[in-house]
């Protein structure tokens, strides 16, 4: 459930109500109690995620293999040698 802020034309009065989307706006302030209560429209609130890491433990293949075309692994690999054999037709 979301947090909504309001703020009060009457007084000014500032709080936050802890509200679930299909709840009515407030209209009745809390301080002068008059029905001059607005609600406030925030930029809302990003997507935390807390922990070791994201991608590495949630949807990365534990099974994968680096991609051996990348020129840091070309130069490290070793020389794949020709094991076809060459026959001659005749």
């Amino acid at each position: 459930m979301p947090t909504y802020e309001y703020e009060c034309n009457a007084c000014g009065h500032k709080f936050e109500e802890f509200q679930s989307m299909t709840a009515k706006t407030l209209k009745k302030c809390p301080e002068c109690k008059k029905l001059k209560l607005q609600r406030l429209i925030g930029s809302g609130s990003g997507i935390i995620f807390k922990g070791s890491g994201f991608y590495e433990t949630d949807y990365k293949n534990k099974g994968s293999k680096p991609n051996n075309d990348t020129p840091s692994n070309k130069e490290t690999s070793p020389a794949k040698k020709d094991t076809s054999v060459n026959k001659k037709s005749e």
